[in-house]
C-alpha cells in the first residue's frame, strides 16, 4: 500500500522531471528531432516564439541545421519583437540577444528607423553600432540616435566619473612633494624609509629628522594627457568609453586633456570634449589604420614631456610604418613622456591584438595590456605618479 508520503515523493520527482523536460524543450526549439514531448503554453510559448524568430526553430519545428530567423525585414516586427524580449528576459539577457539580431539577422538598416530606436534597450554595443551607420542615417532618425546615444553616456559618466576624478586627484597631489607637510599631509612610507638611519633600538621606534609629505595640487594645470584612440570597427566599445573618460578628464582644472582619434586620417576633437556624445559622432567606426601617424601629431603637441601622458588605446594592427611607429614611441619615453598603451577599454575580455607590436612596445618599457573602465582610473593615477601599471598581464 501506498503512502501519501510515496506520492509526495512522486508527485515531487515528477515535477522535477517536468522542469527538466520544459527546460530542453526551451533550448532544443522544438520539432520531431528534439524528443522532449513537452509542449508549451502561456509565457513559455511566448518566449520560445521570441527565441525563435532569432535563432529559428520556433513553432515551425524546423530542423537544427535548416533553421532561419522569422523577423523579416519590417521595423514593426522588429519593434514588437524587440518589446516582447524586453518582456520576457532580464536586461543583460536583452542586450546579447539584440547584438545577434543585429549580426545574425543584418538589422543594420533598421536601426535607422525611429521607431525601432525607441524600443531598443540601450548598451555600448548598440552605440557602437549606431555611430558606424552615422554618416548613413536619415535626419529624421539622427536626434533619435543621439538620444539613444546619450542615454549610455550619461550612464557611464554616472557610473565611472566619481571614481576618476577622485582616484586622480588623489594621485596628482601625491606627485607634489613637500619637505615641511602638515600632518594629514605626511607621506609615512617615504618618511620612515628617509629615516632608517634613527632608529632607536631601546624605543623600538625611528625618529623623523626629515618629514615627507603630499603636496595639495593647484587649480593650474599639472599634467597633459592625450587619449590617442583607434576608431577601426573592431575597437568600438573602446571608443565609447574613452570618449566618457575624456571628458571627464577635461572637466579636471589640473589635467590638460587632449582627444584624437585615428584610422588612416587623424582627427582632433578635443574642441567637443565639454560633450562626449559630440566627440562620439565627430568619429567615423571602419576603415583602415595608421598608429604611426596618429603618434606623429599627438608628438607634435607635447610640450612638456616631463608632465605628459600618452595613452595609445589600440589592437595594434598597423597598416602604417611599423619602425617608424616603434620609433616614435621610443623618442617619446626617451623625453620623459609616460606612454600606456591599452589593446581594449572594455569589459569583453581578451582583445584580439597584434602580438607581434605587442612585444616590440613592452621592449620599449611600453607593456601593452586591456583594461576594463573601472581599473582605468588606477592605471591612469599610477601613470600621473610615474610609478608601476597596476595591471600584472601585459601582453607578450
Amino acid at each position: 500500500m501506498t503512502g501519501t508520503g510515496d506520492t509526495a515523493v512522486a508527485v515531487t520527482v515528477a515535477g522535477a522531471d517536468g522542469e527538466r523536460l520544459r527546460r530542453w524543450r526551451m533550448v532544443l526549439g522544438g520539432g520531431e528531432a528534439d524528443g522532449t514531448g513537452h509542449a508549451l503554453a502561456g509565457r513559455d510559448a511566448a518566449m520560445d516564439g521570441a527565441l525563435g524568430a532569432l535563432y529559428g526553430g520556433g513553432s515551425g519545428g524546423a530542423p537544427r541545421g535548416e533553421r532561419s530567423a522569422g523577423l523579416g525585414g519590417s521595423a514593426p516586427n522588429v519593434a514588437r519583437w524587440l518589446g516582447d524580449i524586453r518582456t520576457y528576459f532580464p536586461g543583460s539577457v536583452v542586450q546579447v540577444m539584440q547584438r545577434d539580431a543585429i549580426a545574425r539577422l543584418g538589422l543594420s538598416t533598421l536601426l535607422m528607423e525611429p521607431e525601432m530606436l525607441e524600443a531598443v534597450e540601450p548598451d555600448v554595443h548598440l552605440v557602437g553600432t549606431l555611430l558606424s551607420l552615422n554618416k548613413a542615417m536619415p535626419e529624421t532618425t539622427r536626434e533619435t540616435a543621439r538620444a539613444v546615444v546619450r542615454k549610455v553616456v550619461e550612464q557611464l559618466e554616472k557610473r565611472l566619473a566619481t571614481r576618476t576624478r577622485a582616484t586622480l586627484t588623489g594621485a596628482l597631489d601625491r606627485s607634489a612633494r613637500v619637505s615641511r607637510p602638515r600632518h594629514a599631509d605626511i607621506d609615512w612610507n617615504r618618511t620612515i624609509r628617509a629615516n632608517l638611519k634613527n632608529y632607536l633600538p631601546e624605543y623600538r621606534t625611528v625618529v623623523p629628522e626629515r618629514l615627507i609629505g603630499y603636496g595639495r595640487a593647484a587649480q593650474s594645470v599639472k599634467k597633459e594627457v592625450i587619449l590617442c584612440i583607434d576608431q577601426s570597427g573592431s575597437m568600438a566599445a573602446s571608443v565609447v568609453y574613452a570618449s566618457v573618460f575624456g571628458a571627464v578628464l577635461a572637466s579636471m582644472r589640473s589635467i590638460a586633456t587632449r582627444l584624437v582619434v585615428f584610422d588612416t586620417a587623424v582627427v582632433d576633437l578635443t574642441d567637443q570634449l565639454d560633450d562626449p556624445v559630440d566627440v562620439l559622432f565627430g568619429t567615423q567606426l571602419g576603415g583602415g589604420t595608421d598608429i604611426n601617424r596618429a603618434l606623429a601629431y599627438c608628438q607634435s603637441k607635447i610640450t612638456r614631456p616631463a608632465d605628459t601622458v600618452v595613452v595609445l588605446i589600440s589592437d595594434l594592427y598597423e597598416g602604417g610604418i611599423r619602425d617608424e611607429m616603434l620609433k616614435r614611441v621610443a623618442a617619446m619615453k626617451r623625453s620623459g613622456v609616460e606612454f600606456v598603451t591599452l589593446l581594449a577599454l572594455s569589459d569583453e575580455g581578451a582583445p584580439a591584438y597584434d602580438r607581434e607590436h605587442a612585444a616590440a612596445l613592452a621592449a620599449l618599457g611600453a607593456p601593452a595590456f586591456a583594461c576594463t573602465p573601472d581599473l582605468f582610473p588606477e592605471v591612469m593615477a599610477a601613470a600621473l605618479e610615474k610609478r608601476p601599471l597596476p595591471d600584472p598581464r601585459p601582453a607578450s
